[in-house]
């Protein structure tokens, strides 16, 4: 046996002691350590606080204990009569318009992400492409023909995937490549402006006492009349567009490099980019479809998140689509509270997300100098 001394025992444990704690295995696991209170709260407690807070907030103001009374109540099995009003509210009227504005939120937060970071542009929203004009000349159109409001909504899903396949197809024809950004960009602008002007010229033809009413109304964005068959509606091309948003995340890492650096490391930038623009089109179709035009949600979302996470959408994705589902449903929360007529949730989304484009522009002028 080896016989120590305790001057060499002491000497051996300090230098052990420091070999561990310069480990950087072992820092890394202490700094996810302090992060995991932090994650949990984003994800978990932030989106349950705000469902319960909006469940309780309306014009008939409800208490969180006979909420979640009447929550635990449908869970187990009991007897809910005692509280068939509130169950009738909660139930009928609040949770399906709850779980369409987080669904909307956390889709047009989705796309916003995607397409900034595809775009290699953070001033990039989901209508870039004529997504939006394209849904709501589609529904100005079903209403002007009086179709049924499912009716309505395949015509505004349809002519915004519409939209999006002109504007690709338009930048193919213009561009030998067919992968020109900025042939892209400024052809849906084109085609976003003429959408626009067919939307005016319904308008102008409308009945201005019934028809044109109901057209405004929906393109200023609601959830008013949001049931439980929109939100079946709208949820499969959402998860079906998202999926692959999701899966492709860490891609969109490399994409923000530019395109000859994400070819370098084996990234077919062409097909990629048809992949997130026809999801995200997808999404945003869908979501419009059943609320109407809602701005600036897919614009400023991605912007709040990345204060947050940085710019590695592998964290980016998910939060930004947490954190949009909260925003919109503490909006619309607003938008059915803060006055005796419901405000239209496009009107306090682009009160709240043009100043805080102006912010950015403020914060990046000195890249503009």
């Amino acid at each position: 046996m080896y016989n120590i001394s305790r001057s060499e025992l002491r000497e051996f444990i300090p230098s052990h002691k420091k070999l561990f704690s310069l480990s950087p295995r072992i820092k890394s696991l202490k700094k996810a350590g302090r992060k995991f209170p932090f994650i949990v709260f984003l994800y978990v407690i932030l989106p349950f606080a705000a469902l319960l807070f909006s469940l309780c907030m309306g014009r008939y103001v409800l208490h969180l204990k006979d909420v979640l009374s009447l929550l635990f109540l449908k869970a187990t099995g009991g007897d809910t009569r005692e509280l068939a009003v509130i169950d009738t509210i909660l139930f009928r009227v609040r949770l399906p318009r709850i779980i369409a504005a987080m669904l909307i939120g956390s889709s047009l937060s989705l796309s916003g992400t995607v397409y900034q970071s595809t775009f290699r542009n953070p001033m990039v929203s989901p209508g870039i492409l004529g997504v939006a004009n394209g849904a709501g000349f589609g529904a100005a159109l079903g209403i002007l023909l009086s179709f049924s409001f499912i009716g309505i909504q395949l015509t505004a899903f349809a002519f915004g995937i519409a939209a999006v396949l002109i504007t690709f197809g338009l930048s193919k024809i213009l561009t030998r490549e067919g992968d020109s950004l900025i042939a892209l960009v400024l052809t849906g602008m084109v085609i976003s402006t003429i959408f626009s002007s067919l939307i005016s010229l319904t308008k102008y033809t409308a009945d201005p006492y019934d028809k044109l009413p109901a057209i405004t109304f929906w393109l200023m964005g609601s959830l008013a009349s949001v049931t439980k068959d929109d939100i079946l509606f709208s949820l499969t091309p959402i998860i079906l567009g998202s999926i692959p948003l999701i899966l492709l995340r860490w891609k969109l890492n490399l994409m923000s490099f530019g395109d000859n650096e994400a070819r370098s490391m084996g990234i077919d930038t062409t097909k990629l980019r048809i992949i997130v623009i026809l999801c995200s089109t997808i999404i945003t179709a869908a979501s419009i479809a059943i609320s109407g035009i809602i701005g600036w949600v897919g614009l400023i979302i991605p912007h709040l998140c990345r204060f947050i996470t940085g710019p590695d959408h592998k964290k980016l994705v998910p939060l930004s689509m947490v954190i949009g589902a909260v925003y919109l449903t503490l909006v619309d929360d607003y938008a059915r509270t803060l006055t005796n007529i419901e405000i239209p949730l496009g009107i306090i989304t682009s009160l709240i997300g043009a100043p805080f484009f102006i912010y950015l522009m403020f914060k990046k002028r000195k890249n503009w100098q």
